[in-house]
């Protein structure tokens, strides 16, 4: 079973502009008795009839609950008729409005706080006055949401880095959304993300551990470098004995230019071996002598 959706489209509400009248005689009546009045108190009445609107205005005009025919009127002076007619003036200057901060689960299971600008201007007067009741209003209510829907599908390190992207796709949806509106959205911005504490100290932290790691790989790559330096270095001076006391001479030279009052002489370990070798025989025939003189103590004993 298929059912066929047909598109709603309303038959009231619309901006439409018509240069019929279709308010019948008894329209036509008041409309001769308004201009009777007008015309009977004329000095007095011509300050009821004279409207301005300023240069970023537009006034639109309601006759008898209709619009009057040719669209908006601004800026500078305009005349209306008393009694039966009605204006209400539009702002066609940029506005800008906060959207509140949303309380947003991300695709990634994390719940961050986000909360953006949004920059609009009328474009339609009619439309604005005559498709929607209160136009800021909807806008600010339609900004919430879609901010709501687009943070929905993305991930937090997209939310974070790609600020831009999601503003442009937030100006277009809205922008298409708020046009039968005549409703114009000019910019749209991520102002801040909020990141629940423990979640700035998981990141910090993983940050921090991210940095050492990289740290600990840059020292390691270091010491290879200077092993491998120090190698080639120790191969030169081995084929000249003398360099090895030039380098002697040059280390202490520097040691000395710091005024220090110790200076260190290094000593060959060949040197100090016939030392320890007269060292470790002595208490090795200590130890020998020792345990004989233990032994006879425990013979004479028993």
């Amino acid at each position: 079973m298929t059912t066929n959706k047909k598109h709603y489209n309303p038959t009231f509400g619309t901006a439409f502009d018509s240069d019929e009248d279709d308010n019948g005689c008894m329209g036509a009546f008041i409309s001769f008795f308004s201009y009777l009045l007008v015309f009977l108190t004329f000095p007095i009445s011509v300050w009821f009839c004279v409207k301005v609107v300023q240069e970023y205005e537009r006034a639109v005009i309601f006759r008898l609950g209709r619009l009057v025919s040719g669209g908006a009127k601004g800026p500078g002076l305009f005349f209306i008729v008393p009694c039966i007619d009605t204006y209400i003036c539009v702002d066609l200057r940029t506005g800008a409005f906060d959207v509140p901060p949303q309380e947003i689960l991300t695709r990634d299971s994390v719940t961050v706080t986000v909360d953006a600008v949004v920059y609009y201007q009328v474009k339609n007067p009619l439309a604005a006055v005559c498709n929607n009741d209160n136009y800021n209003r909807s806008t600010r209510l339609l900004a919430a949401t879609t901010l709501r829907n687009v943070l929905g599908t993305k991930n937090l390190s997209e939310i974070l880095s790609d600020r831009e992207s999601i503003g442009d796709t937030m100006h277009q949806m809205l922008d298409k959304a708020t046009d039968p509106w005549g409703v114009h959205v000019d910019r749209v911005e991520i102002k801040d993300v909020c990141i629940p504490k423990n979640m700035q100290r998981s990141m910090a932290a993983e940050a921090e551990a991210t940095r050492d790691a990289r740290a600990k790989v840059i020292a390691a790559e270091g010491e290879e470098k200077s092993s491998h330096a120090l190698k080639v270095a120790a191969d030169v001076i081995s084929k000249s004995p003398a360099a090895l006391q030039l380098r002697y001479l040059q280390t202490l030279n520097a040691i000395s230019a710091e005024k220090n009052s110790t200076i260190i002489f290094p000593l060959p370990i060949e040197l100090l071996g016939a030392f320890m070798d007269d060292g470790s025989t002595s208490s090795a025939t200590e130890g020998v002598r020792q345990r004989k003189q233990d032994l006879q103590i425990e013979a004479l004993m028993e």
